[in-house]
């Protein structure tokens, strides 16, 4: 049986557009479309579906509020499709904090060669998305209200001793929020987070997650110093590695596993400088990014976390490291953030 899509987007060339795109694929086919939220809605009640792909801005009903809809009443795997302008970035984070499996971000303009460029990654996104595991309906997001999380000694000035690296891809964002929900503001080590996100989008993820929590969060820049109770996020389209002074450079160097940035090029740049005073930590997405900088955490004495199956949107990379054996901890995702605290105070 083919994938069934819903198309949502106001705009008519955009609906033909998309829809050329998927049914040119043997293994999907749109099942209807919509010009908005609230058709969509009406179609959603009697179409068979299997994926929705989502327009962020739209008339009448937005796709935010859209995706709350459906998401509280028939909850479906969501692709959005966002322009790369400020304000359709900072809608895209929201949107896959509210629950959206993924997104596509549309070029700018209208020409039909520059929207063409879209079609292998919307059909690989509605792939993945068809096979997500979607959150339980169980509870509001993880940040209201906002949990206690154990007091920790004060954290020392200067370059931090102690590093927790995070991978991440499909489903990532959400998870962040619920791993940062357990994490204190005076945590005893950096973070460093490698999200795949293009880098239109990685500098609204951060200030995000910056607004929702005690501590600070940046989109990394060259030069940063890691330092204990802060985090900084990969920015789009780069490499990050860190420096023997523990500062952070950025390269384009060729992709890894066609990705830039790569979750293993941070990793295996981390022992080297850290030693063992490192937590690695892979959570949900597609492919195997993070598997090798995993093994070389372990292999140079770091504490090694996956997420489990039962939480993880897309097991994929977590899968990669448990099955190599390089897991120390296979934990599900809200137990992630407070298990990272209890070890960060044994590395010494």
């Amino acid at each position: 049986m083919p994938i069934r899509v819903l198309v949502v987007d106001d705009s008519a060339f955009m609906r033909k557009l998309i829809t050329e795109i998927i049914n040119a694929q043997p293994d999907l086919e749109v099942a209807g479309y919509a010009r908005n939220g609230e058709d969509a809605l009406k179609k959603l009640q009697r179409l068979q579906v299997d994926v929705v792909t989502l327009d962020v801005e739209m008339p009448v009903m937005d796709g935010l509020e859209t995706l709350k809809r459906i998401m509280s009443e028939k909850p479906l795997p969501v692709v959005m499709l966002s322009s790369r302008t400020r304000k359709g970035s900072e809608t895209t984070i929201q949107a896959l904090s509210l629950g959206a499996v993924d997104f596509v971000s549309k070029p700018s303009g209208s020409a039909t060669p520059e929207l063409g460029s879209i079609a292998d990654e919307l059909v690989n996104k509605i792939r993945c998305a068809a096979v997500a595991q979607l959150p339980l309906k169980k509870k509001a997001p993880a940040l209201t209200p906002k949990r206690p999380v154990p007091a920790l000694p004060p954290v020392p000035v200067g370059a931090a001793s102690r590093v927790v690296v995070i991978g991440s891809s499909t489903g990532g964002p959400k998870a962040l929020e619920e791993v940062f929900a357990h994490i204190p503001e005076n945590l005893p080590a950096g973070v460093i987070v490698v999200q795949h996100m293009p880098k239109d989008f990685t500098r609204s993820f951060a200030e995000r997650l910056n607004s929702l929590f005690p501590f600070p969060v940046k989109e990394a820049e060259e030069g940063d110093l890691v330092e204990s109770g802060r985090v900084l996020i990969a920015p789009g389209d780069y490499h990050l590695v860190i420096t023997p002074e523990r500062r952070v450079a950025l390269n384009q160097e060729d992709r890894v596993m066609f990705l830039r940035p790569s979750i293993d090029v941070t990793m295996e740049s981390l022992p080297a400088v850290y030693g063992k005073n490192i937590i690695g930590v892979i959570l949900t997405g597609m492919g195997r990014d993070g598997a090798k900088g995993m093994a070389l955490i372990k292999q140079a004495g770091g504490i090694t976390i996956a997420q489990d199956k039962a939480t993880s949107t897309i097991y994929s990379m977590p899968k990669a490291v448990a099955d190599e054996g390089n897991a120390d901890y296979i934990l599900p995702l809200d137990r992630i953030g407070s298990v990272i605290t209890e070890l960060v105070s044994a590395l010494r």
